[in-house]
C-alpha cells in the first residue's frame, strides 16, 4: 500500500458558501439547480476537493448526513479502482453512486442515441421509486435500479451487477461537490475496511491517513448508520440494507405496502452481494466485541479478571448500570473505560461508530456492548444490524 499521500484536512462551514438557486420550470426541488457560491476560503477548499475528485485517481472524503464517504469518479475505472486500493476493500462489493439532482440521474440511465424515440424520452428512472424519491430524496436511502446498456459506469462500481445503488445525499457539501465535479460520484463510507463507518473527519484520517489526499470536513455527522438500500425491481420490494428510513416509512409510500426484509444481520458466506455490506463483516474495532441482546442479562467483571485482561470497555445503553466499574481493592487491576450512549435510538446511532472507535483509541481488549431491542424501528434494526456484523460474540 502506498501511504505517501499528504492528507489533508480541509474544513468548510456550508453557511459560508453561497445560496441555493432552483431552476424556474423544476416542479421538484432536485430536479436540477445551480448555486451562486461566495467567494472565500471555504468555497476554494471545496471548489479544490471537488476539482480532485473529478480530475484524479485518488478518492477524496467528504460529509453526508449518514456518514463520511470516500469519493470517486464513478465513471473511470482508475479513479474507482483508487477507492478499493485506499480502503483495501473486497472488489467484489459493489459501491453506491451518489448524484447532485434527478436530471444527473436520468442523464445516466437514458440510452446514449442521437434519435432517442418518445418512450426513450419518458423518465427512465422506473416507476415504483417515484414515492420513495418524493418522500426521502435527498436523504438516507439508496434505491437499486438496471444498470443501463453501454452503461457511462466503470464496471467496477457494479462488481459484476446488472444493478447499481443510487442516492442522492442531504448534506449541502456531498451535493455541491458532486455538482462541481459533474460527474457521478461512488462513494462507500470512508474508512479502512471492516472498521467503524466513520461520522467525523478525525476518524478518516485515523483511517487512512497516507492513502488519500483530501478530507472535507463539515463537522459530525446527522444520522450516524449508513442508507436503507431498497430493491423496487423484486416482487415484493425489499430492504436490502436498514438504514436511515424505516420500514413502516417505506410502507406508507404507493407499492411500498408489502415491503419485505431481505437482508441477513451476519454476513452471508457466499455469492455476490446485492448490496454493500452484505456479505463481509464490517464495522468491527480491533478490539474483541460481545455484543449483549435486549434480552440478555448485563455481564460482570468475573470473566474478564479471570482471563487476566488489563482493561476493558463498555458502551451502555438503556439498563446497564455504571456501577459496572472495577472496585480498585479486589483482586488484580483492571482499567474499565466507560461510554454511556443513552437510552435515545437517534442518539445511540450518532454515537456507536465514535463510541467504538474511541476505545479502540483506548487500546481495550474487549468492549462489552449493551444491545437494543429490534422492534423499536429501523434505525435500532440498523444499530442492531451494524453490531451483530461487529460482534465476536452475539449474547443472548
Amino acid at each position: 500500500m502506498d501511504t505517501s499521500h499528504q492528507t489533508r484536512i480541509l474544513p468548510v462551514n456550508a453557511t459560508n458558501l453561497g445560496k441555493l438557486v432552483l431552476k424556474n420550470d423544476s416542479d421538484f426541488i432536485l430536479d436540477d439547480w445551480q448555486f451562486e457560491f461566495n467567494e472565500n476560503e471555504d468555497v476554494v477548499n471545496l471548489k479544490l476537493a471537488a476539482g480532485s475528485l473529478r480530475d484524479s485517481d485518488i478518492p477524496v472524503a467528504f460529509p453526508t448526513e449518514t456518514v463520511y464517504g470516500l469519493g470517486a469518479d464513478a465513471t473511470r475505472s482508475n479513479a474507482v479502482l483508487g477507492i478499493y486500493k485506499a480502503k483495501q476493500r473486497p472488489s467484489d462489493n459493489p459501491l453506491i453512486c451518489h448524484f447532485a439532482s434527478l436530471q444527473q440521474l436520468r442523464d445516466l440511465l437514458r440510452p446514449i442515441s442521437n434519435e432517442c424515440s418518445a418512450e426513450q424520452l419518458e423518465d427512465p428512472i422506473p416507476p415504483i421509486y417515484k414515492s420513495v424519491i418524493q418522500k426521502f430524496w435527498p436523504g438516507p436511502l439508496t434505491i437499486i435500479l438496471p444498470n443501463p446498456k453501454n452503461s457511462p459506469l466503470a464496471p467496477e462500481v457494479t462488481a459484476g451487477l446488472h444493478t447499481f445503488g443510487a442516492r442522492m445525499p442531504r448534506n449541502l457539501l456531498a451535493l455541491l461537490v458532486i455538482k462541481l465535479a459533474n460527474v457521478p460520484v461512488a462513494a462507500p463510507s470512508a474508512n479502512a475496511s471492516t472498521k467503524p463507518s466513520p461520522t467525523a473527519a478525525e476518524h478518516v484520517k485515523n483511517d487512512l491517513h497516507g492513502r488519500i489526499d483530501y478530507i472535507l470536513d463539515g463537522g459530525p455527522c446527522d444520522v450516524g448508520v449508513e442508507s436503507t438500500v431498497v430493491d423496487g425491481l423484486s416482487d415484493p420490494p425489499a430492504i436490502l440494507r436498514p438504514g436511515g428510513v424505516s420500514i413502516e416509512q417505506l410502507r406508507s409510500c404507493a407499492g411500498w405496502e408489502d415491503v419485505v426484509v431481505g437482508y441477513k444481520d451476519a454476513a452471508e458466506a457466499s455469492g455476490v452481494p446485492r448490496a454493500p455490506g452484505m456479505k463481509y463483516r464490517h464495522y468491527s474495532p480491533a478490539a474483541s466485541v460481545l455484543l449483549y441482546e435486549s434480552n440478555a442479562i448485563s455481564p460482570t467483571l468475573e470473566t474478564p479478571r479471570k482471563q487476566e485482561m488489563s482493561s476493558i470497555g463498555i458502551v451502555r445503553t438503556r439498563k446497564w448500570e455504571p456501577a459496572f466499574v472495577e472496585n480498585p481493592t479486589s483482586g488484580s487491576p483492571l482499567k474499565v473505560w466507560d461510554i454511556n450512549l443513552g437510552p435515545n435510538v437517534e442518539d445511540i446511532a450518532r454515537g456507536l461508530f465514535s463510541a467504538l472507535r474511541e476505545l479502540d483509541k483506548k487500546q481495550v481488549d474487549v468492549i462489552f456492548v449493551e444491545g437494543i431491542a429490534d422492534e423499536e424501528g429501523d434505525v435500532a434494526a440498523a444499530v442492531m444490524n451494524r453490531l451483530r456484523k461487529a460482534a465476536e460474540v452475539n449474547v443472548t
